[in-house]
């Protein structure tokens, strides 16, 4: 009986955990869709004029940005050709001697303005929005012309005033880092349907 009860109580707190996710994806369903539309299309748009898509972010957003690539440069549930796209987060020894020479906030920053096209596409992921490095990157990206979409939550942070009127505020309406980082991933993942379908039509 001693085990019984910690497992139940373990096993409660994960249904809560299933529960409380479920319910902020079907709360942000609607205030989403219109912001995660526009971002589809400023990314489908640039890819189709030949632009590519910089992804940016830290720690678990680093991890988006590198997964959010890969669908694109590999594919997502279709078979098409390869988009271009670029995980500013993986370059171990752009980010090092960045950091080292220059100090961390800038790893993004000299990227974007080593990499940036006018008609790309920056992909901003911070779950506080405040994020230093992801705020320099902005702007950044801004002085090169790229239009941006920034994945926050939290309200938004810096982030929120560094957006044009036609870039796309994907603001997931939550305080908890990984509710936010969860409702990200869906939200990377209607992007890069959006994408197929915008570009490749309805899925085969």
């Amino acid at each position: 009986m001693g085990h019984a009860e910690p497992a139940q109580e373990l096993a409660a707190r994960i249904a809560a955990h299933f529960a409380d996710s479920a319910q902020l994806k079907l709360a942000a369903a609607q205030p989403l869709a219109a912001p995660l539309a526009r971002g589809a299309t400023l990314m489908a748009a640039a890819l189709a004029a030949g632009g590519k898509v910089l992804a940016c972010g830290n720690g678990g957003s680093a991890a988006d940005a590198q997964h959010f690539a890969a669908e694109l440069v590999n594919r997502f549930e279709r078979e098409r050709a390869p988009l271009a796209a670029i995980a500013l987060t993986t370059d171990s020894s752009a980010l090092t001697s960045i950091a080292n020479d220059y100090g961390y906030e800038q790893v993004f920053e000299k990227q974007v303005r080593a990499l940036g096209r006018k008609g790309d596409v920056l992909l901003a992921i911070s779950t506080s929005g405040n994020s230093p490095s992801v705020l320099a990157a902005m702007r950044a990206a801004r002085s090169l012309g790229l239009a941006q979409v920034a994945l926050t939550g939290r309200g938004g942070g810096k982030m929120a005033g560094l957006l044009a009127a036609g870039d796309a505020h994907v603001c997931v309406p939550h305080d908890r880092t990984m509710r936010i980082q969860e409702v990200h991933l869906l939200a990377l993942h209607c992007l890069c349907d959006a994408i197929d379908f915008q570009l490749f039509g309805d899925k085969k």
